[in-house]
């Protein structure tokens, strides 16, 4: 990120909206010399909680990119994707659901796919579930996924299911930056989802219609895997 770039950027939607220095301090519930020291090209000093409440201040938003070896980090990002989705895939199919991955739609329209679209045919639920490796631009993943929901009972039905109620998981890749994303944009998270933790992993074992889930789930991207390692290194253990 360009911070004299950003800078510039910062002082010019300040400016628009004819505000001083103090004005977008408030509004952003930092303090002025935080503002100074963005425009002056010093936004490398400031901490990142802070240069994403000014842009949403000024009602923008900020895109911090990593680039590594071209499209290598694409490759790498794709691999954690996967790793997510085949964990994800065993615990669903451990509890009776059925499961489908890159599930695609086209209804009256519009087109996508579902990440892991899961049905429970016991309680007729359907459950519409977004994976992400690391924390992703939260304000168009939220409008995807509420599209998905629109679409879910058709989605199902093109599948020969008839859902009694449809519920969503958002499923992230445990780590302390995501962590932290998700802790400063705490009350866009709490509404859209508001299921945590034990509450998700018990209702995914006991799915309900009357109590659909709307849940958030942290989850190792290598957890299973060491246990199976582990496991399979004591027998190879005990049989030598």
């Amino acid at each position: 990120m360009d911070m004299v770039q950003l800078g510039r950027s910062i002082r010019a939607l300040r400016l628009r909206r004819r505000w001083r220095q103090l004005d977008l301090a408030n509004a952003a519930r930092v303090g002025r010399t935080v503002i100074a020291r963005i425009e002056r090209g010093l936004g490398d000093t400031v901490p990142l909680r802070k240069l994403e409440a000014v842009a949403h201040a000024l009602g923008a938003r900020l895109d911090l990119r990593l680039n590594w070896n071209g499209e290598a980090l694409d490759r790498v990002l794709d691999a954690a994707h996967a790793r997510l989705v085949d964990v994800m895939v065993g615990r669903l199919r451990a509890a009776g659901w059925e499961v489908a991955t890159e599930a695609t739609f086209m209804i009256r329209g519009e087109r996508g796919s579902v990440d892991v679209l899961a049905w429970h045919p016991l309680t007729r639920v359907l459950l519409l579930i977004e994976v992400k490796s690391v924390v992703p631009d939260v304000q168009a993943m939220l409008a995807a996924l509420d599209r998905k929901v629109r679409l879910g009972r058709g989605i199902a039905l093109d599948r020969g299911w008839t859902p009694a109620q449809v519920g969503t998981l958002l499923v992230i890749g445990a780590s302390r930056t995501s962590r932290r994303r998700v802790e400063s944009l705490a009350a866009t998270f709490d509404a859209a989802f508001p299921d945590r933790g034990n509450v998700v992993r018990h209702w995914l074992k006991a799915p309900s219609a009357e109590l659909p889930l709307r849940g958030l789930l942290f989850l190792s991207f290598g957890q299973e895997v060491t246990t199976r390692h582990r496991a399979s290194t004591r027998a190879r253990s005990r049989a030598a």
